[in-house]
């Protein structure tokens, strides 16, 4: 059954779990953090510790990923040499979450010119790919193989106006609601000025879903907390990063600041996790966030784990009847040999 425009979707369902594939048992992995915190119905079990996979994968910009069945992954490399995506088979322990292994499956490209592709989402329905670009501000449907189909998703003109690198970020598509969702990384200049380690604004984002036949359903604002950083930074972003669409009609939206002084050292990732719930305002209302989970990377002289964490999906369901959401950074090409491609599970419950 397909939903008509703007219906509310948590009136009408429960909170579905996801149905996907269970993996073979192994133990615990320790060093986790239990019962941090709870959303509703919606409750963060277990947050892993990340995890780099150098060997097994090669460097890249990874900015987005998006499950696509039988433990493999579709995910964007912004910098890749043409538009498409990669695949790699992750393997993730079906009672802590913890990831096992991630093997290279490799490119499927639609050979022509990278778009600063930064978002991702598994079209269930025909089992084809859709992929947002950050130059261009598109978002273009891909087969598994890569190549185009000739279908996009009709953007409002509004996201025509979007900043090259504050376009495009996030792509997520549910095929229980029957809901793309997209937003832009940072204010479309309509909306105001742009958050900065410069100008301590909240940037107010257009959240957008677009129906099974791509055109444009609902439209609502979110508002970003205010930036942490107030130093000259060397390099800055900050906006959403991240959307991952849930059964039940809610949003977990990734909002991330990255901030890098001069120096290197000292650089910082804060991640938040937020829940929102499009079902209780009207469209074109500001949205109720609710914080599910908030991480920080850093790099200093004697630790490298800084994660510019871009991407996020649903994985797997767990032995217990527990999801995994499943994050991915971009490490700019494991730049300079000091950052790696970071991936982090974090354990979710939808509750009874």
């Amino acid at each position: 059954m397909k939903w008509p425009a703007c219906i509310s979707i948590a009136a009408l369902l429960p909170a579905f779990a996801v149905a996907q594939d269970s993996l073979s048992a192994a133990a615990p992995v320790a060093g986790v953090h239990d019962s941090l915190s709870a959303v509703g119905r919606l409750t963060v079990v277990r947050e892993n510790r990340q995890q780099a996979f150098s060997k097994e994968i090669p460097a890249g910009n990874y900015s987005g990923i998006t499950y696509i069945g039988n433990n493999r992954y579709a995910l964007v490399n912004d910098k890749s040499a043409t538009d498409g995506f990669v695949v790699f088979r992750i393997e993730i322990d079906s009672v802590s979450g913890r990831i096992l292994s991630v093997t290279d499956e490799g490119v499927r490209s639609a050979g022509t010119p990278n778009r600063d592709m930064e978002g991702v989402a598994f079209f269930m329905p025909d089992s084809t790919v859709f992929v947002s670009g950050e130059k261009d501000n598109r978002i273009l449907e891909h087969t598994l193989d890569g190549k185009y189909t000739g279908r996009e998703v009709a953007l409002p003109e509004e996201f025509r106006a979007a900043a090259p690198n504050y376009g495009l970020e996030s792509l997520t598509y549910n095929a229980t609601t029957h809901r793309f969702w997209t937003t832009t990384e940072s204010t479309l200049p309509a909306d105001g000025p742009q958050a900065s380690y410069a100008d301590s604004v909240r940037n107010l984002l257009r959240l957008q879903s677009f129906g099974d036949d791509m055109q444009p359903a609902c439209q609502y604002f979110y508002e970003m907390d205010e930036p942490v950083a107030h130093a000259v930074a060397a390099e800055y972003a900050m906006g959403v990063s991240g959307l991952c669409a849930l059964d039940d009609g809610r949003l977990i939206v990734l909002e991330r600041e990255f901030f890098v002084p001069k120096s290197k050292l000292g650089a910082f990732v804060n991640c938040k996790l937020y829940v929102v719930d499009p079902s209780a305002v009207q469209p074109g209302e500001k949205l109720s966030k609710t914080e599910l989970l908030t991480f920080k990377t850093t790099l200093t002289l004697f630790s490298h784990g800084l994660a510019n964490y871009e991407g996020l999906c649903l994985g797997p369901k767990l032995a217990d009847g527990n999801l995994v959401l499943l994050l991915v950074s971009d490490s700019q090409n494991r730049y300079k040999g000091v950052l790696k491609d970071w991936f982090k599970t974090v354990v979710i419950s939808l509750g009874e």
